[in-house]
């Protein structure tokens, strides 16, 4: 009960951009003092702000605004992406937020899994977890979507080979493939599956709407697809067209 409320928050939030203590309390009928925990425990997973008897939005540009968009789906989504991966084995997770969660995820479940990513978050989340081996890329640093990006980064990365590779991704075009939103991010994530035998998209139905700015992946690069059930079924078609394995949570 506590963790659907908790989504129903994040999602009543979203919404509203801010919200009143008593108006979240009052709909989701709990006490105030029920309610000021669960905004505690919200805000310090970074899902949204605190302030003056309000709950607010985090900042659009960080990627704990990104993790709470959906979350309930993105939650799903990576724990089905989880379960692909196996005990003692070697993936590289990128920056978006499902991969976040799946970082996370991996952490939970105590699977001894190595993890080579260019994101600083997803280090700092898995860092807490001893089961969890971190090989994190250097490069050029972006503050705010916090990961390492350039030409450092790309020739780090010809020192790996692995089975899987999870990403995110921003944007969807049924004729070219998946977008991306900044250029040297996608160009980091390309250099990524370069450098793995599987590539594992990992993106809310929301993604599948319109495409973003920049080519990411074409179609038949893609092995997986692990998205939530509200996908479209024009979608599912254009992925099955191309032999794309599709989980839908």
């Amino acid at each position: 009960m506590a963790h659907e409320r908790r989504e129903q928050i994040i999602q009543i939030v979203n919404q509203q951009r801010k919200v009143a203590v008593t108006e979240l309390a009052r709909t989701t009928g709990v006490s105030l003092v029920t309610i000021r925990k669960d905004l505690t425990e919200l805000e310090a997973e970074g899902l949204l702000i605190r302030q003056h008897g309000f709950a607010m939005i985090n900042n659009p540009n960080d990627l704990n605004y990104r993790l709470a968009q959906h979350h309930a789906q993105k939650t799903r989504i990576a724990r089905a992406a989880a379960e692909l991966v196996a005990d003692q084995s070697t993936i590289m997770i990128e920056s978006g937020s499902a991969c976040a969660l799946l970082a996370e995820t991996l952490g939970q479940q105590e699977k001894h899994v190595t993890i080579v990513t260019n994101s600083t978050y997803i280090a700092n989340l898995a860092a807490s977890y001893p089961n969890l081996t971190l090989f994190v890329l250097g490069g050029q640093y972006q503050p705010e979507s916090q990961v390492t990006v350039g030409a450092l980064t790309k020739q780090l990365l010809q020192s790996f080979h692995v089975e899987q590779l999870f990403v995110g991704t921003d944007g969807f075009d049924p004729a070219a493939g998946f977008t991306g939103a900044d250029i040297q991010r996608t160009e980091v994530v390309q250099e990524m599956a370069h450098r793995a035998e599987q590539l594992i998209v990992l993106t809310d139905a929301s993604k599948f709407k319109r495409p973003s700015l920049i080519h990411q992946f074409s179609l038949p690069d893609v092995s997986t697809v692990i998205t939530d059930d509200s996908v479209t079924a024009g979608v599912m078609m254009v992925l099955r067209h191309f032999k794309i394995n599709l989980l839908m949570v």
